[in-house]
């Protein structure tokens, strides 16, 4: 998984991350490179869904961020919908936020709110 990508194709910057955790997928194809690596490093992860217009994705991404370098032992993902468009149409609403664990999926959770992120990174790391 390539790490500490500066910025993503729709213009958001991802702020210094010194453990090195927080990546972002730039296309369809650079997501399955990074679930792949999810299901074979069993580290735990993290995948924030958000897209460019979304006025409550971009009130939480700085959070998100911040919480990446709360986190070291998580694996943080941001991908954009509009720039995944294959590997995201599953996604009904943004931001949506998948978790990780020993490569499979075991939680999900809609929507903003710092404080219940903030919980559920806490219950998955």
């Amino acid at each position: 998984m390539e790490k500490g990508i500066a910025e993503s194709r729709s213009g958001i910057n991802l702020p210094k991350n010194p453990q090195r955790t927080l990546v972002t997928a730039s296309s369809d194809d650079n997501l399955k490179e990074i679930f792949h690596q999810i299901r074979t490093s069993k580290t735990p992860a993290v995948i924030n869904y958000g897209a460019s217009w979304c006025r409550v994705c971009s009130q939480i991404f700085p959070a998100f961020c911040q919480l990446s370098n709360k986190f070291p032992k998580l694996s943080f993902v941001y991908a954009d919908i509009d720039e995944c468009p294959e590997t995201t149409q599953h996604i009904r609403y943004t931001p949506t936020f998948h978790f990780y664990r020993d490569g499979e999926r075991v939680d999900e959770m809609f929507g903003a709110g710092e404080e219940r992120l903030h919980d559920r990174l806490w219950l998955h790391s």
